[in-house]
């Protein structure tokens, strides 16, 4: 894994993750970086759920031909991150 693969993870997961909390109703507390994890991570769920349904992509990132879907379903694998987020790591009144 090169350099430039992983900076692209970390744009295309703060792409997600940004897009993903324009999506979920609410104020959401958590900072640049956990948006961008909860981004990846949530286009890692995305994907496996997708790839449970329809098998896996080579290209999943792209936006020629068909493979446009691999955006939906990352952002839709973190706006579920987002909103289950609040629960695992609920906010302290003291913070």
């Amino acid at each position: 894994m090169s350099l430039g693969s992983i900076l692209s993870w970390i744009v295309c997961g703060l792409t997600v993750g940004i897009c993903a909390r324009f999506l979920v109703p609410g104020r959401q507390y958590m900072t640049l970086s956990m948006t961008t994890v909860l981004g990846i991570a949530g286009a890692l769920v995305g994907g496996f759920f997708y790839s449970l349904l329809q098998g896996s992509s080579a290209v999943p990132f792209s936006l020629i031909s068909h493979n446009w879907y691999g955006w939906i379903v990352s952002i839709l694998g973190a706006v579920l991150l987002i909103w289950i987020y609040p629960w695992i790591y609920p906010r302290r009144w003291w913070l």
